[in-house]
């Protein structure tokens, strides 16, 4: 087998692919043109999105050149859900989007060399499509029967389906056979769920240009209860750090499960078999060491924030378990800490709330009763320093940055909140 499809296969790459052997053949002979599409149907990709660039990176490594297509046209109709209809967003919002999606993925692949990568945007040519001719040149390849067919198209059948996200598959086919016509493009990878799209665009270069390309398929990556991998209680986990902040992202990956975290390793890092297969052993061995979750989270964050902000990320939490001095954590990684609590702000008066309140606002202790027996039995902490009076009040001193303040019972319980006026 070829090589690069060896690493994508024990990886856990590959879920379905046109012709695996035909691919081979074609990366040995290569180099391949190859591609992958981002909707900006929000403003930021996220982790689902980072197992196509995961997979872009290899094959670019492997000397393939990528073309990262970010949906500007097809972002303004949306790939039909199993469960609705998608909510159409403004055309200015979507343009928004798409430039901020062309910069993040920018960030993960190389513009130099042989194998240089190049953003596109299938805006550039949709926009001056007539309907004819996309009725003439594209609609008259497609089977109504084939396309009904498809599941998702046969899930949404009862409930009602718009001819806007009906005729979704045609665009995605469409940018298939134009990255073919101008760039040579001859593979297509996306994730499991595309598949009919993907396959689509396959069989529409087949009629309309007489040419054979490939397809390839991710698997969907999901936790131990079988839920969609990167989202959490709070939502998705996105790779802008605005909307999921370095520290909540780090800790997203130091939480993985044990009996997940060694395939997301192969997925998310460039750790070679032999590396991981000792992280998998010490995970066995080990767990509570957490060695592979460390790995796991210090690689992710590396890549996509920074080493710095990785840095940052692991003193924060060092911090909050009274390992690290909180005084030093910049605003901005306090502020993150309370978003990732979910610990709403506390409003006060004149006075400043006791700690006992904090300890109960923050849902350390569940009443202030508990809080007091906390005290009482030396096991709180205020900022990390053990608080001995069961009526000690916060003073104006306490509050970090001026508004922050982290209480914590024992060693593993910790709360965190703004205090505001």
């Amino acid at each position: 087998m070829n090589a690069v499809l060896q690493e994508l296969t024990w990886r856990g790459f590959v879920a379905h692919a046109t012709d695996l052997d035909a691919l081979g053949a074609a990366f040995d002979a290569g180099p391949v043109s190859f591609y992958v599409g981002f909707d900006p149907t929000a403003p930021s990709i996220h982790m689902g999105n980072l197992v196509q660039i995961m997979l872009a990176r290899i094959l670019q490594d492997g000397g393939h050149r990528p073309y990262l297509l970010v949906g500007g046209s097809t972002g303004l109709i949306g790939d039909p859900k199993q469960s609705s209809e998608r909510n159409l967003n403004p055309k200015d919002i979507v343009g928004e989007w798409a430039e901020r999606i062309r910069a993040q993925v920018s960030h993960f692949v190389d513009f130099d060399g042989p194998a240089a990568a190049e953003v596109v945007n299938n805006y550039d040519w949709t926009s001056e499509l007539s309907t004819l001719d996309f009725l003439r040149d594209i609609g008259k390849h497609f089977s109504i029967n084939r396309m009904l067919d498809r599941e998702v198209i046969k899930a949404r059948l009862d409930s009602g389906i718009s001819f806007t996200e009906f005729a979704y598959v045609l665009l995605q086919s469409l940018d298939y056979r134009e990255l073919f016509r101008r760039h040579g493009v001859s593979l297509q990878t996306g994730g499991s769920d595309q598949w009919g799209n993907i396959t689509a665009g396959v069989e529409l270069i087949r009629r309309a240009e007489g040419a054979k390309v490939h397809a390839l398929a991710t698997p969907l990556l999901t936790k131990a209860d079988g839920t969609k991998f990167g989202k959490t209680e709070s939502g998705t986990v996105w790779l802008d750090p605005n909307m999921t902040s370095p520290y909540a992202f780090h800790q997203f990956f130091l939480n993985a499960e044990d009996t997940k975290v060694v395939e997301y390793l192969k997925i998310f890092t460039r750790r070679g078999a032999e590396e991981i297969a000792e992280l998998e052993r010490q995970t066995t061995e080990s767990p509570h060491l957490r060695a592979a979750q460390r790995a796991l989270a210090d690689d992710i964050t590396d890549l996509v924030h920074s080493p710095q902000e990785r840095k940052a990320a692991a003193a924060a939490a060092a911090a909050l378990f009274g390992r690290d001095d909180l005084a030093g954590l910049p605003e901005s990684t306090l502020r993150a800490v309370v978003s990732e609590l979910g610990i709403p702000p506390l409003r006060v008066g004149e006075e400043l709330p006791t700690v006992v309140e904090l300890l109960t606002a923050t849902g350390v202790v569940a009443s202030k009763s508990a809080g007091r027996r906390a005290i009482e039995e030396g096991g709180a902490y205020l900022n990390n320093v053990k608080v001995t009076d069961p009526d000690a009040r916060l003073e104006p001193s306490d509050l970090m940055h001026g508004k922050y303040v982290v209480v914590r019972r024992g060693r593993k319980t910790v709360g965190a909140l703004a205090v505001e006026n």
